[in-house]
């Protein structure tokens, strides 16, 4: 292309490049308005140039159409590129030194004596990918950023459904009451919905922020993106100012997963009975409600938290509080001082495990490290601790029933046969953080706390 001049693909007529070229029966082009004005002053149809006798409709020259506008195309291009503020020159290199584009002129002057010069393409290479690497950690948070928002999208919904479930229950159970207790039962549905509230309005602020912060780095990747795309020159003359945009990121912390972010279902339905008709007459209470926001996927509790069992895995949003190592689920209280105890109905589940856990936050991947439980698996009993191996308890028999014995003062926790008080193991620990009741069911026998009076 560079060897078309602009005579090559000028009209005979007005000149200047070639504008919709038609060809003539005798081969010579024209621009079609300059050839329709000539045949109109004329008033004739002759070649301009040779006079030949020409059709009245000739055709567009596609070929010297294609010419033209790529001859255009390129000389707008060289016509854009900057040129020497000094010497007005192109600038074809770049000096290391200064981090700066020069021209021939500028490379042979005092102010870059000694210095170290590149072609322009060359060091636009190595910056493009030196920017690159510089990109890709923050590539890596926007993806981050954009799955964390992803699953607290998940979790404002399912607040909701939370929220209608609970609500559902609660007015089940006051159906059960008479009409005087409306007032109570009023003063409950307004706790939750302002716990709903409180909580949507979290995780609406919490989402808002990542919003944010994925709109500031989708904005500096997509700049970036940009920059990578753009020609060389023009790159380089923006590269300190795309590096600074893209490290300025670089500390942006991580985001974090939101916990406590569920509503607290137990609060509002645990010993809910109990609670209210406490007012009327003595009546049991479960001393461990089940908290459904720490429970697997696979596990489905009771109505009033007391009782849970396995079964398909359930849609339920990420937190940092569920279970996922285990198949279990946590008590919704945890102890850290006194002496608790809470029955637990195995009835004649084949496998099942019961204890308590120090730490109710999870990682999905690492087995929890502060749990002490004991395990019923084919016939035999295990105990495991995170400080001791897994020990085979030499029990004989299969228990109905549980009972489990947290003493915090004394930091032990001691597993009974409730029907013989025989007693089957005891843990004594060091743990100073509190510890909540522990659950593991594999299997479709569901595993029941037992009420007290």
């Amino acid at each position: 292309m560079a060897s078309l001049s602009k005579k090559n693909l000028s009209c005979p007529v007005c000149q200047d490049i070639f504008k919709d070229p038609v060809v003539l029966t005798c081969s010579h082009s024209f621009c079609k308005s300059c050839l329709q004005k000539s045949w109109s002053d004329e008033n004739s149809k002759n070649c301009p140039v040779c006079k030949t006798m020409s059709q009245s409709d000739p055709p567009c020259n596609l070929a010297l159409k294609n010419l033209c506008e790529a001859y255009l195309r390129d000389r707008d291009r060289e016509a854009s590129k900057p040129l020497c503020s000094l010497h007005s020159e192109k600038l074809r290199l770049f000096c290391l030194e200064h981090g700066q584009l020069v021209c021939i002129i500028c490379r042979d002057s005092k102010a870059h004596s000694n210095h170290t010069f590149r072609p322009a393409d060359e060091a636009a290479r190595d910056y493009k990918q030196e920017l690159e690497t510089f990109l890709m950690p923050v590539q890596e948070k926007l993806k981050l950023f954009e799955q964390v928002k992803e699953n607290c999208d998940q979790t404002a919904k399912y607040i909701q459904v939370q929220a209608r479930h609970t609500e559902k229950q609660i007015k089940e159970q006051f159906k059960k009451l008479h009409q005087f207790l409306q007032e109570e039962e009023e003063a409950r549905i307004t706790a939750l919905r302002e716990e709903e509230e409180q909580k949507t309005e979290m995780m609406k602020e919490k989402i808002k922020g990542l919003r944010r912060d994925i709109e500031a780095l989708s904005g500096t990747v997509g700049a970036t993106e940009k920059e990578l795309r753009a020609a060389d020159v023009s790159f380089l003359q923006n590269y300190s100012q795309a590096q600074e945009r893209v490290l300025q990121h670089f500390e942006l912390n991580d985001p974090e997963p939101v916990s406590g972010a569920l509503i607290d279902v137990a609060k509002h339905l645990g010993n809910l009975n109990f609670n209210i008709w406490n007012k009327m007459k003595d009546t049991p209470c479960t001393p461990v409600i089940l908290d459904p926001n720490t429970a697997h996927r696979d596990l489905v509790l009771s109505e009033d938290l007391t009782s849970v069992r396995r079964e398909k895995t359930q849609p339920l949003p990420e937190n940092p509080e569920r279970m996922y190592y285990y198949i279990a689920v946590l008590g919704s209280e945890g102890f850290d001082s006194g002496a608790h105890s809470w029955d637990v109905e195995v009835g004649d589940s084949p496998v099942w495990a019961l204890g308590a856990l120090a730490t109710p936050v999870q990682s999905k991947l690492e087995k929890p490290s502060k749990l002490l439980k004991i395990s019923f698996y084919e016939g035999e009993y295990t105990a495991d601790s995170m400080q001791n191996p897994t020990v085979v308890l030499q029990i004989k028999g299969k228990f109905k029933r549980i009972r489990v014995n947290l003493d915090c003062e004394k930091q032990k926790l001691s597993f009974f046969d409730p029907d013989t008080n025989t007693h089957i193991h005891t843990f004594t620990h060091n743990l100073t953080e509190k510890l909540f009741p522990y659950f593991n069911v594999v299997n479709a026998h569901p595993l029941k706390i037992m009420p007290v009076m």
